[in-house]
């Protein structure tokens, strides 16, 4: 059996290969380093205060909100 070729597949097509064969380590590999890649570089303070941990809550739970209507 030939392996697909993972350069060619886009990031969704790549995650359902290795859900489907966790064996594969190439694969992974090459998963996780294409998520690394286009992850944002954004970093962020850790809230120092319950006013900022509330707002955080709130920030994530609009960004998750805004993700389930695409």
């Amino acid at each position: 059996m030939m392996k697909p070729d993972f350069y060619s597949m886009n990031k969704a097509q790549l995650r359902a290969y290795v859900i489907a064969n966790p064996d594969d380590n190439k694969a992974f590999h090459l998963f996780v380093d294409r998520f690394t890649y286009e992850a944002p570089t954004e970093t962020f303070d850790i809230p120092k205060s319950i006013a900022e941990v509330e707002e955080v809550d709130i920030l994530i739970r609009k960004k998750l909100e805004q993700l389930k209507k695409k």
